[in-house]
């Protein structure tokens, strides 16, 4: 299938990168992208503290419903991102999704088929769909 905004992106991609042509340096830069990404929202919180993470234990009873089971679920989140984490996080992310591009020219996979198959698993398996 072929999307536009995504295959136009991809395409991009393929026309950008040059040094990392490898599928070696593909994975790797791909998995630092990841870190950095990590990194960011980490320093959002250690760095800025316009976010906190206080975590516990999710409290839920095994009687839960798995349909209400997401009312029960906290993201241990607190706060909400400033203007410069969100775009130094989005910068990250941005470079991650260029990086996932590059792996999908490398073996040759449309990252617009991969959304698609993974927006019908989800339609079709639902809350179902993680199991």
């Amino acid at each position: 299938m072929k999307d536009l905004p995504y295959d136009h992106f991809q395409d991009s991609v393929g026309d950008l990168l040059i040094r990392h042509k490898s599928i070696l340096d593909v994975m790797t830069k791909f998995q630092e992208s990841q870190n950095r990404v990590n990194r960011a929202v980490v320093k959002a919180v250690t760095s800025c503290g316009c976010i906190e993470i206080q975590s516990k234990k999710q409290n839920y009873s095994d009687e839960t419903p798995l349909q209400e089971l997401k009312n029960f679920m906290d993201t241990h989140l607190r706060g909400n991102l400033c203007d410069n984490c969100r775009d130094v996080i989005e910068k990250e992310l941005g470079n991650n999704l260029f990086y996932m591009a590059a792996l999908c020219n490398v073996l040759d996979i449309s990252m617009y088929d991969v959304l698609l198959k993974e927006y019908e698993k989800i339609n079709t398996l639902g809350i179902y769909n993680m199991f």
